[in-house]
């Protein structure tokens, strides 16, 4: 299975086993990496039976003003975000994710918030025979989860997990 990793994190699949495959023809990613995973399956030319879409990053939804805003917290400290993304992330379980921590950089951040998930792409995907799944914690601090799952759910699989956040956990 070909994995992405979040923003800011490096090595983190661990957390995510009880949902992943263990196939060459899967191909999974976390909130940015979800991103990244179905950019990557979109351009692929390979055989990819199943895409997993654990929390994705999705802000296309939010007023420009918030993404702005973001990007001027992350420069004014980028610790300070970085610490604060993780606690959120890490919301509502106690999961440590300091051993994970691999700082992005404010192009990675800009990327992600300004990434829009295109409707045509994930029916051509879908259209390949690819089954896609999405993964959503409702007590995400990260993302709006519901105005995701709203998005995904006509097309895809779509999991919204009761009492868990960002990282599927509670």
């Amino acid at each position: 299975m070909k994995y992405f990793n979040g923003f800011s994190l490096q090595g983190e699949k661990e957390l995510f086993a009880p949902y992943l495959l263990n196939s060459d023809y899967c191909v999974a990613g976390f909130s940015y990496g979800a991103q990244q995973a179905f950019e990557y399956v979109y351009q692929s030319k390979v055989r990819i039976d199943r895409l997993i879409l654990l929390s994705p990053a999705f802000f296309q939804t939010e007023k420009p003003s918030f993404i702005r805003t973001q990007l001027r917290y992350f420069e004014a400290g980028q610790e300070a975000y970085v610490k604060q993304f993780l606690a959120n992330a890490a919301y509502p379980s106690n999961i440590d994710l300091s051993n994970y921590l691999e700082v992005g950089t404010k192009e990675e951040l800009e990327a992600l918030l300004s990434y829009t998930w295109d409707q045509k792409k994930i029916q051509e995907i879908l259209d390949r025979g690819t089954i896609i799944e999405v993964f959503l914690g409702e007590d995400d601090k990260i993302i709006d989860a519901q105005k995701a799952f709203d998005f995904f759910k006509p097309m895809t699989t779509t999991y919204f997990m009761k009492s868990v956040g960002h990282l599927l956990q509670s």
